[in-house]
């Protein structure tokens, strides 16, 4: 089939179409009774996701140019930091520019997310019933919830990984405004249809760390606030403050070595997989170099989930009402 057309400065491009349909239709789906709770979990990710990554898209941007320098012997990395990084990126290349791959990111994180939680309370309902082991309130444990979490995203990032290599190559991008079509048409002529997979594996292992801390830790956390602060927008704030932080703390590593080996996809391959690209980063570069990018990240998360939740509890809470 054809590839798209390039997106134009007056017209969305058509994955921002299809997006914006999706969001839509699951909007009118939700509203009109269709699916109960599962619609409204869906209705509820999506427009949760649009806001949120929207917001925070410029810290994703700065986390995977970080991410993706390397030092020489003699040679200083080009960003000193974060800060550095933001100003030399607006003073180089216009601010817009920190919000590069906006339409793949919300195609990316609009489909992942809405999939992910529709499926993860079925999820942790099948390990509490499976596993057994329920709390003393015959409620699923933290160690079922983080399992359905993790299981849930890795599942769904899985299916859009395509999404994923397109938005790193576009935001790592330098020279001008590259197109979704050119990296598409690129990726395709080189690898064919295994490019668009480059970085599958450490892609699933964080978002299976990232959806563990981010979707079971707000699980639990709001289970244990709810009795002290009501099930409103307290609860709901500093469960999503305690689900952002850990997810930062334990993702970040795997975050690094996907952001390297989707970078490099229809390009020069630096690395010959998984393994081979953790053990070179850390010979080369040190421990810490699996850790560049962490502030960005720490930031994008609280201010992501703080952005997602309260918007997911409050549509979905809207959405159930009305059905």
């Amino acid at each position: 089939p054809p590839l798209p057309s390039p997106p134009s400065s007056t017209h969305p491009s058509p994955l921002g179409r299809w997006a914006g349909r999706v969001l839509h239709l699951a909007l009118l789906f939700a509203m009109s009774g269709g699916g109960g709770d599962a619609a409204a979990r869906f209705a509820a990710s999506a427009l949760g996701a649009l806001l949120a990554e929207t917001s925070t898209l410029p810290t994703d941007v700065v986390k995977v140019r970080l991410q993706v320098q390397q030092t020489a012997a003699g040679v200083g990395p080009r960003y000193s930091g974060f800060v550095d990084c933001v100003l030399q990126t607006a003073r180089s290349e216009g601010p817009l520019a920190l919000w590069k791959g906006l339409t793949p990111a919300l195609v990316r994180q609009v489909s992942y997310t809405s999939l992910s939680l529709v499926i993860y309370e079925p999820i942790r309902d099948f390990y509490q019933c499976s596993l057994g082991g329920s709390g003393s309130d015959g409620k699923p444990t933290y160690i079922q919830r983080l399992a359905a979490g993790g299981t849930a995203g890795g599942l769904a990032i899985a299916v859009f990984n395509p999404a994923e290599v397109v938005k790193t190559q576009v935001q790592t991008n330098r020279e001008g405004q590259l197109k979704m079509r050119d990296v598409i048409s690129r990726v395709w002529a080189k690898e064919g249809l295994p490019g668009f997979w480059a970085g599958v594996k450490p892609n699933v292992a964080r978002t299976f760390l990232v959806n563990a801390a981010e979707l079971g830790t707000y699980d639990e956390a709001k289970t244990r606030l709810i009795p002290y602060l009501g099930d409103g927008l307290l609860a709901h704030v500093g469960a999503s403050g305690c689900a952002g932080f850990t997810s930062a703390c334990v993702s970040t590593p795997a975050d690094v070595i996907k952001t390297r080996l989707m970078n490099a996809a229809g390009g020069e391959q630096q690395y010959r997989g998984v393994l081979h690209a953790g053990s070179s980063i850390l010979s080369e570069e040190g421990p810490s170099a699996l850790y560049k990018g962490f502030l960005p990240i720490c930031v994008r998360k609280l201010v992501w989930c703080a952005v997602f939740f309260v918007s997911y509890e409050k549509v979905r809470s809207s959405v159930n009402s009305k059905t």
